[in-house]
């Protein structure tokens, strides 16, 4: 059965076992591979080579790239045996960020679009071995990819060596739905030709080198995916306010009946806030967004979104069997395409999106920490959210006004960490109720998120921060109070007095 998997005869004795292809891995060396939130991500490498550093006892360090977040069975894997020096754009495991937060990993936090262009203008360390999941070789030897495209075409384009797993564990049916397409380098760089989000430009497959292929690995190991948790009554809130604000634009002829093209950030929250689209009276969507999460396919089976193009599947176990099981359906209105287009600023701004991500804090005046923890714990990363949120059409931030237990306020006086400035951030939503910061000063700002955003229980103490006194200034803070809530709860586990 892998023959037909492989279809390419000359690769067949490029054939090996996992533990025979990690021992190509050296010392210093960078390894990019394929992988975005998690999906399509190499499974069995990996793990081979994190046993053979237990076994071995050797001392071995990677600069580790991506496409985005991938599963345990890498980032956990060789987190847990010290294998990583450095990582990059973005991650979501566990071990690894505590790894980059005590300082054993050092980690590059990069806007997602940005990965591509700097491997490919030279500005990071060059790439030794690209290790890419692929669900089959073509009889040209052009590689399959399997269910995210993130960086992989760039990767593979500008890796010293190759090497392809062959993942039996996704159905061969799913060749057809990547669209693969890499821009020049400047001077030379024209216009990516995607005008709607249906629109296809590249072709289904990634072209290789045949020297490059060093090592072809045969595994069967699932995505490391997670269940969404049901959508519970703060979120159900949020996307009531969204639909409601989306409801006024189109009203107020802002937007079409129909909107304009989605994105939406990856994640439980953002999830439940695009899924309550489900029930909303929109029809004839349209997504143009990095992942494709199990609200897409509600959308989709409710008849309301009639293309969703990204660069990931990163669907639940069961959104997984359910997009298998009706896979030719969804082929049909699923594009993956790699990151550097499916985050493209110059795309968004032309295809005028809708970007939708979620915030750990926003401030008074509109700015948005998507990132870091308390300022100096980095959660996950910036990922795509710079990408879509400086180009958007409109751009909306989600968050519940609390956190933990309601000891954390999400609205605070002064970010602890700014991803995001006020400039950038047009409507916030939590579900109290809706910011719409469009066209308003800063002293505005202020007013509309304490009154629309703030809980109760934080909101006086937002207004007593922000005094009349403050009031009379462009931008004001007090600066001995503005981190005050945070140190608060460092101090006294809450934010609260």
């Amino acid at each position: 059965m892998i023959m037909e998997r492989i279809k390419n005869k000359d690769y067949h004795d490029k054939i090996m076992s996992a533990m025979e292809a990690a021992a190509l891995i050296k010392d210093g060396m960078t390894i990019a591979t394929s992988g975005f939130t998690p999906a399509g991500y190499p499974k069995a490498v990996p793990k081979a080579l994190a046993e053979r550093i237990k076994r071995e006892g050797i001392d071995l360090k990677i600069n580790l790239y991506t496409g985005a977040s991938v599963g345990d069975e890498l980032d956990g894997e060789l987190a847990r045996v010290g294998a990583i020096k450095k990582r990059l754009p973005y991650q979501t495991q566990s071990d690894c960020r505590n790894k980059i937060n005590c300082g054993e990993i050092d980690y590059i936090d990069m806007h997602l679009s940005h990965v591509s262009d700097f491997v490919r203008y030279g500005f990071l360390s060059k790439i030794d071995i690209a290790i890419v999941e692929a669900i089959a070789i073509t009889e040209e030897g052009y590689i399959i990819p399997s269910t995210s495209l993130g960086n992989t075409p760039a990767f593979i384009e500008n890796a010293e060596l190759v090497i392809i797993e062959i993942n039996t564990r996704h159905p061969k049916e799913l060749e057809g739905i990547h669209d693969v397409y890499q821009p020049l380098k400047p001077p030379n760089r024209i216009p990516i030709p995607v005008i709607t989000p249906k629109d296809r430009i590249g072709e289904t497959y990634i072209k290789v080198s045949p020297d490059k292929i060093k090592a072809i690995v045969i595994s069967d190991i699932p995505d490391s995916v997670k269940e969404f948790p049901e959508i519970d009554e703060i979120s159900q809130r949020m996307a009531d306010n969204l639909i409601d604000f989306l409801e006024n634009e189109v009203d107020n002829k802002r937007l079409p009946e129909n909107l304009l093209p989605l994105q939406s950030g990856v994640g439980a929250v953002a999830n439940a806030v695009l899924g309550g689209l489900v029930k909303s009276k929109f029809s004839g969507l349209s997504i143009y967004s990095e992942v494709i999460q199990d609200s897409v396919l509600d959308l989709i089976d409710s008849d309301k979104v009639n293309i969703a193009s990204g660069s990931s599947l990163t669907l639940s176990p069961k959104g997984l069997e359910r997009f298998y099981n009706n896979i030719a359906k969804y082929k049909d209105k699923i594009i993956l395409r790699p990151q550097e287009i499916s985050n493209s600023p110059e795309v968004i701004r032309r295809l005028g999106v809708i970007s939708m991500n979620t915030a750990i804090e926003v401030d008074i005046y509109g700015d948005v920490n998507s990132t870091n923890i308390m300022g100096t714990k980095m959660m996950n990363g910036i990922g795509g959210s710079g990408d879509f949120t400086r180009n958007a059409y409109i751009s909306i931030f989600t968050t519940p006004s609390t956190a933990k237990g309601g000891k954390i306020s999400s609205i605070v006086p002064l970010v602890s960490h700014c991803d995001h400035t006020e400039h950038d951030v047009q409507v916030v939503i939590t579900e109290q109720g809706v910011a719409d910061l469009r066209g308003l000063s800063p002293k505005e700002k202020a007013k509309v998120i304490i009154n629309n955003c703030a809980h109760p229980d934080y909101k006086d103490a937002l207004l007593e921060y922000y005094s009349n006194e403050m009031n009379q200034c462009h931008i004001s803070h007090k600066l001995n109070e503005a981190l005050s809530w945070h140190y608060r709860f460092l101090s006294t586990g809450t934010m609260k007095k």
